[in-house]
């Protein structure tokens, strides 16, 4: 998963800063709002998805005592330092820059070079959601997701994030362009703010939607509900097992997972087990005193431990089959 979504980050980067400088060349020769409002909006995506790649690299760190399960969630937090930089730097600033517009309206000067400008912003742009539409539908189908829940609830926040960011990126075009348009066919500089506005609430809510997914997963998200239940099953599934409950399942990182659960293990099944391999007949025909009978006990005590752990290992080993996620699998027996 996190291939996919490092490739989708770092070609954002790239396409999006050729982007930027071109919207901020337009801007200086035509003075549109709606031109610099969309060079903002594409160099907020370059900082924003620079932060991304500094999650992932961030989230690759192997576990150590102060972080023994590893440093997954860093994305999250990572992806969340982006979100906020959309809020306030990209939706902040463009509609502010909006209503300066809608306030000193120009009328607009020839705006052929901006609308060239566009076009091919659009096929970059379009381009770099390609790239990050592919990884985030081959996450959700590894996951077993939709790709409207995977977008939604999956645990990956990069390239959810990339396609979003390219997919306002896009309809932002599209915004500025019909904008400028208008503003060029009634020659009313007002138009030119609107676009500017439009473009800043656009990437406002797409802040918004990010901020929650990623505060979300940063608080302990639990995994999803059906693989949860599949994983629960197989434990329940298992011969030795009698009951299972306190199920908490949690996501670490986009490619890393959690599950704890309390098992009563049926132990006449586990005793049973731990007697296939042992020859009965031999042992009770060996066993003449009440010494030799504790020694036996005491020794068959610990191979029904080491069978019990056996049945946990195998059930571990079936649990990840389904889910390769899980980086951390705690059953504790209960009594």
């Amino acid at each position: 998963m996190a291939g996919g979504s490092k490739k989708a980050v770092y070609a954002a980067i790239g396409a999006n800063t050729a982007v930027a400088i071109a919207k901020l060349v337009g801007w200086g020769f035509t003075g549109s709002g709606a031109m610099l409002s969309e060079g903002i909006h594409s160099l907020a995506d370059v900082g924003n998805q620079s932060l991304l790649a500094i999650g992932i690299k961030h989230s690759e760190k192997e576990p150590d005592a102060d972080h023994p399960y590893g440093y997954g969630r860093a994305q999250f937090s990572w992806a969340l330092i982006s979100a906020c930089g959309i809020f306030f730097l990209g939706a902040g600033v463009t509609i502010m820059h909006g209503i300066h517009s809608l306030q000193h309206p120009e009328p607009p000067e020839d705006l052929t070079v901006a609308f060239v400008i566009l076009a091919v912003s659009f096929l970059i742009e379009g381009w770099t959601y390609w790239v990050a539409f592919k990884s985030v539908r081959e996450q959700a189908k590894a996951a077993k997701m939709s790709l409207f829940d995977y977008i939604k609830d999956g645990p990956d926040p990069m390239g959810v994030a990339v396609l979003i960011e390219d997919s306002a990126a896009c309809l932002g075009i599209v915004i500025a362009a019909l904008c400028l348009w208008m503003a060029d066919m009634t020659q009313n500089g007002m138009w030119d703010g609107i676009g500017s506005i439009l473009v800043g609430v656009l990437l406002g809510l797409l802040a918004i939607f990010l901020i929650r997914k990623n505060k979300a997963y940063l608080l302990g998200r639990s995994m999803d509900a059906t693989k949860r239940d599949t994983l629960v099953k197989v434990i329940a599934d298992h011969e030795a097992v009698e009951e299972i409950h306190d199920v908490k399942a949690t996501v670490l990182g986009a490619s890393s997972a959690r599950f704890k659960a309390e098992v009563n293990f049926d132990g006449k099944v586990v005793a049973e087990h731990a007697l296939r391999d042992m020859d009965v007949t031999a042992i009770w025909e060996s066993v003449n005193s009440e010494v030799e009978m504790k020694a036996f006990l005491i020794e068959f005590g610990e191979k029904v431990l080491d069978q019990l752990d056996v049945e946990e290992e195998e059930i571990e080993q079936q649990m990840k089959d389904v889910a390769p996620e899980l980086k951390h699998i705690d059953l504790e027996a209960d009594e």
